[in-house]
């Protein structure tokens, strides 16, 4: 007979652990210990098959699923993704919970689906995304092996942005705009980049006689030329008297850095005070719009392929086409 456990009480006989790691140990000499890693709930379950028992079903819940996500999936992922994802996982947790992974079919992704999409049709297709990756995750990690329920349910048809900004409208809203948020504006036309890229520029990423991006979303590196206008107008930003230097680029004149939040609600007054109703966003389209060669427009942005950038500025200005003569 086995001695009585002192420490782990609650873990079954057989199972151990060292430090933070979970480990099967044979009852028999000589003793083998098999390291089961540091996840308790994947450990159980690797228990459980190794001594053929039945896993306690506590362990192959969404949420347990959805925590180990939580902590080895997202933070990899780009910051806005990652707070989108956060979001998305509550909504999803507060449906799939206690539900066991191998229990949602698709049936329940269809009604999820239809009861969220009355309130936000897009925001119901990203959480079926997203809890489509969590159960690919699973069957990769060794909690189920069912189908993805996923599969097969069709989502809300979206329609994409068609926005186009005129010169006017543009025009309109920067002469509204204090100098902080102009500086914001004209380095995203100039450039074609993401709200947030704009905001993370570093004046040591001007060096070689070109501004240096990653981009958030994608990963992709561009090397954007310093000349003409753009090189005219880092000219103009860095001049500005300010009481410090900030490492960014864009900061207001005490010298701080302008978060997303601040130069939305910037944007929000100078575009309130204009008239006009775009979003900052647009303004990369409209950069992609203006250019006369697509390929350029393709390689500014950062598009991996040249049908997405035709998609892009098709939806907004039509497409190009010569007339019978």
């Amino acid at each position: 007979m086995g001695r009585t456990r002192t420490a782990f009480k609650g873990l079954p006989r057989g199972l151990h652990m060292k430090g933070a790691h979970y480990y099967h140990v044979t009852s028999t000499a000589p003793r083998k210990w098999t390291a089961l890693g540091t996840d308790r709930a994947r450990a159980l379950l690797e228990w459980a098959r190794i001594e053929g028992a039945v896993p306690d079903p506590n362990v192959r819940t969404f949420d347990v699923i959805a925590q180990r996500y939580e902590r080895e999936v997202i933070p990899g992922k780009a910051a806005r993704t990652h707070k989108d994802n956060m979001r998305e996982l509550d909504r999803l947790r507060a449906v799939f919970g206690a539900v066991l992974i191998d229990a949602i079919k698709p049936h329940h992704v269809r009604e999820y689906l239809d009861r969220r999409g009355q309130a936000a049709k897009t925001r119901a297709n990203r959480e079926k995304a997203l809890l489509s990756h969590v159960f690919n995750k699973a069957r990769e990690w060794g909690y189920t092996d069912a189908p993805n329920p996923c599969q097969g349910v069709k989502g809300f048809t979206e329609k994409g942005r068609d926005r186009y900004v005129t010169d006017e409208e543009f025009a309109a809203v920067w002469e509204k705009a204090d100098q902080t948020l102009r500086d914001a504006m004209d380095v995203a036309l100039l450039t074609g980049q993401r709200p947030a890229d704009v905001l993370k520029i570093e004046r040591a990423h001007i060096r070689d006689g070109a501004l240096l991006i990653v981009q958030n979303k994608t990963k992709a590196k561009r090397a954007i030329e310093v000349v003409g206008e753009l090189a005219a107008l880092i000219e103009r930003i860095n001049a500005r008297p300010r009481e410090r230097l900030s490492a960014f680029l864009i900061q207001d004149d005490n010298g701080r850095p302008l978060s997303p939040g601040a130069m939305q609600a910037r944007f929000d007054k100078a575009r309130k005070a204009a008239g006009v109703h775009f979003q900052f966003r647009d303004i990369r389209a409209k950069t992609a719009s203006d250019l006369p060669d697509l390929g350029h427009s393709q390689r500014l942005l950062g598009h991996q392929h040249r049908d997405m950038t035709e998609h892009y500025v098709r939806q907004r200005i039509g497409q190009r086409v010569k007339p019978l003569r």
